[in-house]
């Protein structure tokens, strides 16, 4: 008998169906929008932080998917818990501990070897480039005031290491920190969260009070990469990586080592 799946949050909607498990979807909430062809088909039972309990017990599901990634969370998984529904919750730190959420989805889904295959497949997608003396300290940026950034202990982290570049707050032994002084930041990068890419605005960055000593700002380099892409823990962490890859070859492209 096949599964009824839940999905709450993008990224486990998006795990799901890079396992190619789309089918078992009875429902996802509002704020799943890949893949549209599959999302747009659904239920949709409420914004991230305010899933509607009652509907997703109505509709009688056999595992809800869901996560503590953001703050708040806490309080829908123990609302899904206290309606007696079956929850897998996903709360990854590290890019390690992305991979083993999706392992994780896919033995419960039934699919491991899926999950195995997704996730070397995203293993070989971001291999690790050695980090020139000159790299970028890139600052990646999930709110512009006040400022909240991607700190050490945070899959970012990890893609911007990978990445041949360093982490502007990496002394920050956090997932995310907001930084008491302006950062030494070569580079920054927005990914903010719940904004389109298309509303992404550099000038807020570029005026930023107290910022003008920044080499990112000084230099004008100022980036949008989609939260989309950085911000959810699952599969499209690949075209964060790239995008971080593209915008350290375009640092030293500017910047030839001597």
């Amino acid at each position: 008998m096949s599964l009824r799946v839940v999905s709450h949050t993008c990224s486990n909607t998006e795990i799901v169906c890079a396992l190619g498990c789309a089918d078992l979807l009875v429902a996802v909430d509002s704020d799943s929008d890949f893949p549209p062809e599959v999302v747009g088909a659904l239920p949709q039972l409420g914004r991230d932080l305010a899933l509607d309990t009652e509907a997703v017990r109505a509709l009688s599901p056999d595992l809800v998917l869901t996560s503590l990634t953001v703050p708040g969370h806490e309080r829908v998984v123990q609302g899904l818990r206290d309606a007696g529904l079956r929850c897998l919750v996903i709360e990854p730190y590290s890019l390690h501990d992305v991979y083993r959420s999706i392992h994780d989805i896919a033995a419960a889904l039934r699919v491991p070897a899926r999950g195995a295959a997704l996730v070397d497949g995203m293993e070989a997608a971001m291999p690790a480039r050695p980090a020139r003396p000159d790299a970028p300290r890139v600052l990646v940026e999930w709110w512009p005031k006040p400022v909240i950034g991607a700190a050490r202990r945070s899959w970012v982290h990890d893609l911007i290491e990978r990445a041949g570049a360093r982490n502007a707050l990496d002394a920050q032994d956090a997932p995310t920190a907001t930084p008491p002084t302006p950062p030494a930041a070569d580079a920054i990068v927005m990914s903010w969260c719940g904004v389109k890419v298309e509303n992404y605005r550099a000038d807020v960055v570029l005026r930023r009070e107290g910022w003008q000593e920044v080499a990112a700002i000084r230099e004008a380099r100022v980036h949008a990469v989609s939260e989309a892409f950085l911000g959810r823990p699952g599969p499209r962490l690949v075209d964060g990586y790239r995008a971080l890859r593209d915008l350290v070859e375009r640092f030293h492209a500017r910047t030839p080592a001597h």
